[in-house]
């Protein structure tokens, strides 16, 4: 006579807490942070098609790290929640708080009745409405649904610590746009740094995106060519980066699963 197997919710937990902070880990760092004039997204993105930043409403945009395929379903399904409420009431209506809030939903849901989790971890940010002063927002969501607004940054994927470190020393809240650009890509370079003696390695493509909170309806802009040369720190090699795909997100494009 066989017994079926048997694991505590507990273990049950662990195991799948332990599987999406492994994918997550995996995936090359995205740093979003708060500037003078809105909220900035930079991601480590070697690739120019599979896009980690992306705008979902008027005034919020979106990054994630971990699987592709997981995270771009998740941005789509928040792309035509936020067109439909829009539509049925007052583009005014869609918030960045209520995006975070239904993508913690989706992940807790996922988390706790299916078999695998998502190996995601997704930021939003948010910038007020042309002519008004409210400060610019970010919210954290992790695998499991959790949320959390945070004050300054987000640090989402690979190796999180130095980033977070080199932000903490280097990071003001009054920066300018090159600034800002320049804090986050120092950050990330930290990320790269070996470790123990490891052999580190080059920073890869940049994915640049602001929140601009001065444009009059939709905020959200890409940055790339001479415009994101401007931009980057002296030190840096104009080699090191191009990345950051096509202009404009636009839902249900075919794209490559990976982890990013």
């Amino acid at each position: 006579m066989t017994f079926p197997y048997y694991a505590s919710v507990e273990q049950l937990m662990r195991d799948r807490s332990e599987l999406a902070r492994k994918g997550i880990s995996r995936g090359r760092s995205v740093v979003a942070l708060t500037y003078v004039d809105g909220v900035l997204f930079v991601a480590e993105n070697p690739s120019n098609s599979l896009q980690k930043v992306s705008e979902v409403y008027d005034r919020v945009g979106f990054a994630a790290v971990g699987k592709f395929n997981e995270f771009d379903r998740l941005r789509r399904g928040g792309i035509q929640w936020a067109d439909m409420r829009g539509y049925a009431y007052d583009r005014r209506d869609v918030s960045g708080r209520q995006l975070a809030n239904i993508y913690a939903e989706a992940l807790g849901t996922i988390f706790n009745e299916q078999a695998k989790p998502y190996e995601v971890e997704l930021c939003v940010g948010e910038v007020a409405h042309y002519g008004r002063d409210t400060e610019p927002v970010l919210y954290r969501i992790t695998y499991d649904g959790s949320i959390a607004d945070e004050p300054h940054w987000v640090v989402m994927g690979g190796n999180t610590e130095p980033v977070i470190n080199s932000l903490k020393e280097s990071y003001v809240e009054s920066a300018t746009l090159r600034d800002a650009v320049g804090f986050a890509v120092k950050a990330l370079q930290a990320g790269t740094a070996g470790t123990n003696g490891s052999e580190g390695r080059a920073l890869g493509g940049l994915e640049i995106a602001v929140l601009e909170q001065s444009r009059p309806r939709r905020a959200f802009r890409r940055i790339k060519g001479a415009a994101l040369d401007a931009l980057l720190p002296d030190d840096f090699s104009p080699g090191q980066t191009e990345g950051g795909g096509d202009p404009a997100p636009e839902p249900g494009d075919p794209k490559d699963s990976k982890d990013s």
